[in-house]
């Protein structure tokens, strides 16, 4: 299966070009979705197709048919790889390494890297490398170094901070535009930072949410994947809504680690369009 992701200037009788190349050379569309942004007159289309094609010959000819003003990634079916960074908290990572063991994540962990060694036994359980990387009696800068060279011996297709709670630095991101995805335990743009339950609970918020997002140089504003929320109500104290949340964060992330590997994610600008 090839996907093939298309953005351009929007312009009549795109859906009948692209398709026309695709029943042309004999493909079977599997699945399609398209959308158009008005207001800057962008087309976008996901399509997958199957059949006996050379991707390269399959690219000629949709470049052929599109504007000149055109983005064209296509990828095959092939799984791609992860290196998860963690801290302490647990729930993230086991509900990853779960549907990575039960064969329900369609990517493969190639790693575990943690500036604690928490979670070095549970990942080790199930034959997944965890490299210890701590940031004691360490410049940042240091630090950072000693992880970026693990993460870059593994070539991995995406990095997921899985409750990492270090803030990274700008040098450190830039090597991952669009390739980082974080959790950040809030519904985003609200409650930014550090503490969001407890600035919740002192707001009186009535529905607490979690957001997953690509990393980027600005804290807690990267591109949106996705968002899920929960109620709550006064009786509920900051823990218990830190407690609650967990079962959210640990859902959203899942969930948008599931789009991105699915190649269903496309950034553009500041915000995605999932497809």
């Amino acid at each position: 299966m090839i996907t093939i992701i298309i953005d351009c200037a929007d312009a009549k009788g795109l859906i009948y070009k692209i398709t026309g190349v695709i029943a042309h050379l004999q493909l079977n569309i599997t699945a399609n979705r398209e959308f158009v942004e008005k207001e800057k007159n962008r087309f976008y289309m996901r399509t997958c197709v199957d059949g006996d094609i050379q991707i390269d010959v399959l690219e000629a000819a949709l470049k052929n048919v599109l504007p000149e003003d055109h983005t064209l990634i296509l990828h095959t079916g092939r799984l791609k790889r992860l290196v998860v960074m963690v801290t302490k908290e647990e729930h993230c990572l086991t509900e990853l390494i779960s549907r990575y063991y039960f064969g329900n994540l369609k990517a493969d962990i190639l790693a575990v890297v943690g500036n604690h060694n928490h979670l070095k036994n549970y990942t080790e359980k199930f034959s997944i490398p965890y490299h210890y990387i701590s940031h004691e009696g360490k410049s940042r800068e240091e630090h950072e170094k000693e992880i970026l060279d693990c993460i870059q011996s593994y070539q991995p297709d995406y990095i997921v901070l899985a409750k990492y709670m270090r803030i990274l630095s700008e040098s450190f991101t830039n090597h991952f535009q669009n390739k980082m995805i974080n959790i950040h335990h809030s519904f985003l743009p609200a409650f930014k930072g550090a503490n969001p339950y407890r600035q919740a609970y002192e707001r009186g918020v009535k529905i607490i949410g979690a957001t997953a997002h690509f990393v980027n140089q600005d804290l807690d504003e990267g591109p949106i994947i996705c968002q899920e929320v929960l109620s709550v109500d006064h009786s509920l104290s900051s823990q218990d809504m830190s407690s609650a949340g967990k079962d959210v964060e640990k859902m959203v992330l899942a969930k948008a680690i599931q789009l991105v590997v699915e190649d269903r994610v496309y950034v553009t600008d500041n915000k995605t369009i999932v497809f």
